[in-house]
């Protein structure tokens, strides 16, 4: 039936777009019905609680040697056309023309710098220091967009929880948007000071922020039970709201994500760094698993990626799960530095089961209910050979502030808690592989959002509060890695508080409801 539904959507999308193949998506839990990209924008997750994933992985249609001669905008195009195929080359265009602008501080957007033996992909560069920008810029476009073209006449609820740079990045990036509105969920004690302050001090009528007692499992766990809500979700509709989401799990934030690594790889080649069509790896500090997801699927489109080093902190949820093939999440939450990867449930990987198991959505279906149910599922020897395109590894606390100290001595450079745990595991792996290939890193936040961290690993004086404020330090990373202070960071020193509300996770609902006045 599934089948015939896709084939029928298809074929009437040829005629009226002129397009020979949509890509359509399908609900890994695979209870709805297949869904346009635009339609899967605006739902976020789909009615079963699972997420969306599109029916096939389109190719590149561009050569690697065209993409060398285009400019980051041009490349997301390119990119982005082949997942998000019901959207036309204007509407997609205007999206990414008012995503990619003058909020980054940098022409390239994405720029590559080559430090210790990598290259290290710098995802910071937009309004909010976090690699969260380079899709959160875009999503409310593509979302505004999808909903002038579902004829929506609700007002878009977007409910999000955080690790501490989604929040700020959707914040950002829906404050004052007509006909949207925003409520994010933070753990209130597992963000670093730099992160909480973006949030509290964020602007907008139509914005609002939770710090919750919890960690960020908890908030996200909250989130998908709100979405599930089918009487909150017809109370909602009476009132004319209805939720969408800006976490990794909405296909609008994945798809912009697969750009990067393209217009990485591209730039390589048009530097000479690489041949056309070498191998190169790419590494990854994961949390959530949508970045390293979306560097899977740019492989899976033909980009020549060899390895996909997946990087963990003392979370090491993943790193066992690809040791043995079996996700647990029945263990001690570990506040760590890297506060954006401090999550035992990642919600991505879904996505990853799901195609594993070979688009089996009731096989996908009984492991997230394990999960749920038990905290653990296993899967087959059979799913297990289709990771080998990844390596896991972590690093602790140690190996970490080790690790930023270390490229700083050598070359200068200074790198965050989450880059920094990323390129401790590259050096792991390179030791234990000797696997010489070029290695892109995504360097997944500026070292001005974690300065209390940062800098007392390169010198130990530096984790005296009483001497060294957040903005003092910030001053000082400026001072030695000669650097300017970000305009983020200069924007919050004196910023006030908007934002100070605070709850129980069992309370999340009754927030929202106030929220709304419902």
């Amino acid at each position: 039936m599934k089948q015939a539904q896709q084939k029928e959507v298809k074929e009437k999308h040829s005629v009226e777009g002129g397009l020979s193949v949509e890509v359509l998506y399908n609900s890994t839990r695979g209870k709805g019905d297949p869904v346009r990209a635009s339609e899967a924008i605006l739902k976020g997750l789909s009615e079963d609680g699972g997420l969306f994933v599109p029916d096939h992985i389109p190719a590149l249609d561009k050569s690697l040697r065209e993409f060398s001669e285009m400019d980051y905008r041009q490349t997301a195009y390119e990119v982005m056309k082949l997942f998000l195929t019901d959207f036309t080359e204007d509407e997609l265009k205007g999206c990414i023309d008012k995503a990619y602008d003058s909020k980054f501080d940098t022409e390239a957007v994405a720029p590559l710098t080559e430090a210790g033996g990598a290259y290290y992909l710098e995802l910071f560069h937009g309004a909010t220091i976090a690699f969260k920008d380079m899709a959160l810029s875009i999503l409310p476009h593509l979302m505004i967009t999808a909903a002038r073209k579902n004829h929506v006449k609700n007002e878009i609820v977007i409910l999000t929880a955080t690790s501490g740079d989604t929040g700020k990045a959707a914040l950002a990036g829906f404050a004052d948007v007509e006909g949207t509105r925003i409520v994010v969920f933070y753990p209130k004690d597992g963000v670093s000071p730099i992160q909480e302050k973006q949030m509290v001090t964020q602007k907008g009528a139509n914005t609002m922020v939770v710090g919750i007692h919890g960690n960020f499992d908890d908030a996200q766990t909250g989130v998908k039970k709100l979405f599930a809500d089918k009487e909150l979700a017809r109370e909602m509709n009476g009132k004319g709201f209805q939720f969408s989401s800006a976490n990794s799990i909405n296909i609008g934030r994945l798809v912009p994500q697969i750009c990067y690594y393209v217009y990485a790889y591209a730039a390589l080649l048009r530097e000479g760094k690489i041949s056309d069509g070498e191998a190169v790896n790419v590494v990854v500090p994961t949390g959530n698993f949508g970045n390293i997801l979306a560097a899977f699927y740019a492989k899976n489109m033909g980009l020549p990626v060899g390895k996909l080093i997946c990087a963990s902190n003392d979370n090491r949820v993943l790193y066992d799960f690809f040791r043995t093939g079996t996700y647990d999440r029945n263990r001690e939450f570990v506040l760590t530095s890297s506060p954006s990867m401090d999550i035992l449930i990642s919600s991505n990987l879904e996505r990853l089961i799901y195609r594993i198991a070979g688009d089996d959505a009731d096989r996908t279906g009984e492991l997230m209910a394990a999960l749920s149910g038990q905290g653990r599922y296993d899967i087959t020897a059979e799913m297990k050979d289709g990771l080998e395109d990844f390596y896991g590894n972590y690093a602790d606390e140690a190996e970490t502030a080790a690790e930023i100290r270390r490229l700083y001595e050598s070359c200068g450079y200074v790198l965050d808690t989450h880059t920094a745990v990323a390129s401790a595991v590259y050096q792991k792996y390179v030791r234990e592989t000797g696997d010489s290939r070029r290695a892109v890193i995504a360097s997944t936040a500026s070292p001005f959002k974690f300065t209390r961290s940062v800098m007392s690993a390169i010198d130990a004086k530096y984790a005296d509060a009483s001497v060294y404020g957040d903005f003092q330090l910030a001053d000082e990373l400026s001072r030695i890695a000669n650097v300017a202070v970000p305009r983020a960071i200069e924007e919050i020193r004196t910023a006030p508080v908007v934002h100070d509300v605070q709850c129980d996770a069992d309370k999340m609902k009754d927030t929202v409801k106030a929220f709304l006045k419902l």
